[in-house]
C-alpha cells in the first residue's frame, strides 16, 4: 500500500479523523516493533510496549512540533519505552570475543560471504546479527533496514552524531569478525 506523508494523516488526526491514526500505524508499525523487539529479545513484551507507545504517540500528537520528522519522533518515542522497559528486567547481554575481531581482515570476510548463494548469506548475517548486544543491533537496523540517517539516528537514541558514527564502525567490524569466524568453523567443520 502508497502511504501519504506523515503530516497529512496528523493534520487529519488533529482535525478530529481518528481513523486516519490507523494508517500512521500501520505505516509505522513494522519497525516500531522491531526497534522494541530488538531491544527487549521478547515478542509478548514487545507487543505490549509496541501498543503502549501508539497509545502514547496519539495522545501526544498535539505536542509533535515537527520540527523532525515523525517517524524520528515516534522511534524514539519506541526507544524509549523499550529501554524503560529494560531497565526494569535488568537485561545482559554476552560480548564477542575480541580476539575474533582483531584477526580478520573485511576483505576476507566479504569475499567468503561472496562465494555464498543469497540464502545462506542472510541466514549467516542474522545469525551474526543475534551475537550483537540489543543496542548494537538497534543501531544497525536502524541505519541499514529502516534507512535512518545519522542524524536521525542521534535523535532517537540521544547519542551524538559522532558516537552514532563511531558505534556503527565498530559494529560493522564486530559483524565482519563474527561472520568470519563462523565461516572459518564451519569449514573446520567440513575438514
Amino acid at each position: 500500500m502508497k502511504y501519504l506523508d506523515d503530516n497529512h494523516y496528523i493534520d487529519r488526526v488533529l482535525n478530529g479523523d481518528t481513523v486516519a491514526y490507523a494508517m500512521l500505524v500501520a505505516k509505522h508499525k513494522n519497525l516500531v516493533f522491531s526497534i522494541i523487539l530488538k531491544i527487549l529479545n521478547s515478542r509478548e513484551d514487545a507487543e505490549e510496549v509496541a501498543q503502549d507507545c501508539f497509545v502514547k504517540v496519539y495522545q501526544s500528537l498535539s505536542t509533535f512540533e515537527r520540527k523532525s520528522k515523525f517517524s524520528t519522533w515516534l522511534y524514539r518515542i519506541a526507544y524509549n519505552a523499550a529501554i524503560s522497559k529494560t531497565r526494569k528486567k535488568k537485561m545482559e547481554f554476552a560480548p564477542m570475543d575480541d580476539y575474533v575481531m582483531n584477526n580478520y581482515t573485511e576483505e576476507d570476510v566479504s569475499k567468503g560471504i561472496g562465494d555464498l548463494d543469497p540464502d545462506e548469506q542472510k541466514r549467516l548475517i542474522d545469525r551474526a546479527m543475534a551475537r550483537l548486544s540489543d543496542d548494537d543491533n538497534l543501531l544497525i537496523t536502524l541505519f541499514y533496514k529502516a534507512e535512518n540517517s545519522i542524524e536521525d539516528i542521534s535523535n532517537i537514541t540521544g547519542l551524538s552524531a559522532s558516537n552514532v558514527k563511531v558505534r556503527l564502525h565498530r559494529i560493522r567490524k564486530k559483524l565482519h569478525a563474527e561472520l568470519a569466524g563462523m565461516m572459518e568453523r564451519a569449514l573446520n567443520a567440513m575438514n
